[in-house]
C-alpha cells in the first residue's frame, strides 16, 4: 500500500488540528498504527486534550512551536521527536512565523471517538 499527502484530503480533529491520514487501518488496511500529518496554523495552538489508549509520536517537520505535555512546555523544531504516552494531557502552539507540520503516529491507530478535550 502507498499514499501520496497530495492526494489525501484533510479534515479538522478535535483538539482543531488539519490532519491528513497517510496510512490508517480504517483506510488502507494496516493494522496496529496510524500516520497522519497534521498542521497548525502560525500562531495558533490545539486544544488540551488527551488520547485514552493511543501512544502518540510528534516528530516535527517544518515551523516551530511549544508543546505542553503533562503540564511541562518546551519549544519544538524540525528534526524533534516526542512520545506522548497514552492518557498524557498535551497541545502544541505554532509559534513561528510558519505554519508547524508534525508527523504523528499513533498505536493503536488515532480514533476520533477516543480523544478526550481537557
Amino acid at each position: 500500500m502507498k499514499t501520496r499527502l497530495a492526494d489525501i484530503p484533510a479534515y479538522v480533529t478535535k483538539d482543531g488540528s488539519e490532519i491528513r491520514e497517510l496510512m490508517h487501518p480504517e483506510q488502507h488496511g494496516n493494522r496496529a498504527q496510524s500516520l497522519a500529518e497534521a498542521v497548525v496554523p502560525a500562531g495558533a495552538r490545539t486544544l488540551l486534550h488527551r488520547h485514552l489508549t493511543s501512544e502518540e509520536l510528534y516528530h516535527v517537520t517544518a515551523g516551530e512551536g511549544i508543546l505542553t505535555l503533562a503540564g511541562e512546555t518546551f519549544k519544538v523544531s524540525p528534526g524533534d521527536t516526542v512520545l506522548i504516552p497514552p492518557g498524557t494531557p498535551h497541545c502544541i502552539e505554532a509559534t513561528g512565523a510558519e505554519a508547524l507540520h508534525i508527523l504523528c503516529c499513533c498505536s493503536p491507530a488515532y480514533r476520533h471517538e477516543e480523544t478526550e478535550i481537557l
